[in-house]
Parts: structure tokens; sequence; C-alpha cells
């Protein structure tokens, strides 16, 4: 009869530690790399989320700059990272947890810039996983997604836009046929680190703050309920009559250099919210016979005619409730820009001289100009 053998003091099986993390990932840059090291130095494989074209689009609201087997090949090319796939879930802060519940990792990781630390923490405790905050390292040069895709499109600086006549009617729900929205792009121009003027301006400061980080200027616009004028002239540049409807569709776009030296800007002193009054009423009959004859100056490159559409305009913004502005010595038409009750307003003049003789006697006001982008 043969002995049992008992085996005491055999050495325990360590069992692998498994570190999961997540993020866009759109781009990868040295920052990436840095973070997935020391993510991987926390165990022994590492697993990598990154967000899927959709949730890309509703998380940061851009599209994606690879397609997602691009991006799984790349990922886990790192020597690194042990596996990588696209979001499970779609939520713009928690698409990973359907993979973080099937991998079973020990340690979720994330940045100590995550801003949805709280968020994650939640989610561990719910998991009984360990949440690892990691530091960031300052051994590169800082770099970003948004920054290489900037530097890609050469958007690092991008113009803002003054209104003549027509808004409103780039709102889908007050679009009309046969109307125009008028406007053009303005110097000096703004960068996510630079901005020359007052924010809430009603100069399409949101929507150039969108276009800065790449992201779809235009449904960025229509997604706070307002219309697409904003982003679709700063795009473009240059002076710009567009056809009233849901999106927009250029009808004339020409060279703005006949209305330098002949704009300044006058800040009320109130922010500017258009968001806020989309539903007061307002005579969209005389708005939509501004913004044709709007155009017809255009076309005519006529100051005069343009300052009519302007005061056409602004005889609209007072009937719907907006506070008057003061008469500048020497301006043949003023007006809101925008529809938010408050921002910046536009001065028209015949001369340059008489601008200049404005901006240096009435406090708040600032010089702009007509801005076209060259074509290299």
């Amino acid at each position: 009869m043969k002995k049992t053998v008992r085996q005491k003091n055999l050495p325990k099986i360590k069992k692998p530690v498994k570190v999961f993390v997540s993020g866009c990932y759109d781009i990868i840059h040295a920052g990436h790399i840095q973070f997935f090291e020391d993510a991987k130095k926390l165990g022994d494989h590492l697993s990598v989320c990154f967000a899927s074209d959709k949730v890309l689009m509703l998380a940061k609201n851009r599209t994606s700059a690879l397609p997602e087997d691009n991006k799984k090949i790349i990922l886990e090319s790192i020597n690194c990272v042990g596996e990588a796939f696209p979001s499970s879930d779609f939520h713009p802060v928690l698409d990973f947890v359907g993979h973080l519940v099937k991998v079973k990792p020990d340690i979720l990781a994330v940045t100590e810039d995550d801003k949805n630390i709280e968020e994650k923490k939640k989610v561990c405790k719910m998991y009984g996983i360990k949440l690892v905050i990691l530091p960031k390292r300052n051994s590169v040069t800082s770099a970003s997604t948004t920054s290489i895709r900037s530097k890609i499109k050469d958007v690092e600086q991008v113009p803002l836009r003054v209104d003549f006549a027509g808004g409103w009617l780039d709102v889908p729900k007050f679009a009309r046929k046969g109307a125009y929205i008028v406007n053009c792009a303005i110097s000096p121009l703004v960068s996510l680190t630079e901005w020359p003027y007052e924010k809430g301006s009603g100069l399409g400061g949101s929507a150039a703050y969108a276009i800065l980080q790449v992201k779809q200027g235009v449904k960025t616009e229509l997604d706070m309920g307002v219309g697409w004028q904003d982003p679709a002239v700063i795009n473009h540049t240059g002076l710009c009559v567009w056809r009233s409807g849901d999106r927009p569709v250029l009808d004339i776009q020409l060279n703005p250099d006949w209305l330098e030296g002949k704009m300044l800007i006058y800040w009320t002193g109130n922010d500017h919210k258009s968001f806020d009054h989309v539903a007061r009423e307002r005579d969209y009959n005389k708005i939509a016979r501004a913004g044709k004859l709007a155009r017809e100056a255009v076309l005519a490159n006529d100051i005069k005619m343009l300052a009519q559409a302007v005061s056409l305009s602004y005889e609209v913004q007072i009937g719907e409730g907006m506070r008057e502005i003061p008469n500048i010595k020497g301006s043949i038409a003023r007006k809101y820009l925008g529809g938010g009750h408050g921002g910046y307003a536009l001065y028209l003049f015949k001369t340059l001289k008489q601008r200049d003789d404005a901006l240096g006697s009435v406090k708040g006001t600032k010089k702009i100009e007509p801005f076209v982008k060259e074509i290299i």
C-alpha cells in the first residue's frame, strides 16, 4: 500500500496583478506612453480601453483621428500594453465599465488630472477594484491630442465674427426660404492662450473656442440651441452671405477689404447669452428684409446700404426688449452683435478718420478689421 506523501511549505502560485486604464487616446503621444509605462509597473498585465468613435463624438464632439482597428493595433504594439479595445458602453465618462467587469482587474489607474476621478472611485468601490492615482511626469514637452490636431489642421488661431443682418434665421426652427444671413470674420484673431476680447461678447466666441479645440463647431452651436452662422463664417472667413436653412449653405463669399477702417466694437458692460433669448418674440419679417438689404450692399460694396441693413437689425433688437446703446459721433449705424442682450455692439463709419476719432473719444471701444485667410 502506497503512503500518501504530504507536500509541505510549497511556494504559493502568485496570481498575476491585472491593471486597467481608460481614456480617449485619439492620437497617441509621449504623455500617454509614460502613463501606460507607469500603470504597467503596478502589476503584470495592462489592459487599455480607448474611446470608440461614437463615444469620442459624445464626449469630445469631434470625429476620430483614426479608425478603431488602427488604434487597437497601435496601442497593442506598445511594449507595456497587453491588450486594447474600444469602449463597451455609450457614455461620455463611464464608457469602459462593460470591459472592466469582463476583465476583472485588480487596479484601475488614472492620472492626477483626470476630471472624472470621483465617478471612477464609485465604480471601483462597486466592483472591489483598487483605484491608483498616478502623478504626471514632466520629462517631455507638454502635448495633448487637441494641440496636435490643431497644429495639423492649422487652427492655432481663428477669427471671431460680426453679424450685420439676418441673425436668428440660422436657427433651424426660425429658418426661412429665400432669406439670408450676412456676416464677416474679424481680427484681432484669438487662440487658446490669447483672447483679446471680453468673454460673453456676442462675437461667436463659443464657436471659435470649439474650433480651436478641433471640435465640430456647427454641431456644438446647434446642440446649444442657437444657430450655425458663427462656426460657418469663422471657418470660411471673409465677408459672407449665407442662405437661411437647417445647415449653412454659402451664397456669396467676398474679400472684405472695402470694410477696412470702417468698424469698431463697443463693450456694453453686460454678458451676451443667446441661448437665454431664443424663445423671445421678434419681428422675423423685418429680420429677413434686413438680410436681403445687407446682401445687396455686399454685392455693391456699399457701406451706406449696409448701414441701413444694420440699422434695421437694430430696430428689431430694440423691439424685442434690448436696451438702447449710445450713439457714437460719426457712426452711421449701430447694433448689438448677436442676440444675447449684451456683449459688444457694432458701429459702422464712412471713413477711417471718423472711426479712429471715435476710438480716441469713447471708453470701451475697440478697433476691429475684416479678416480673410490667405490661401497658401
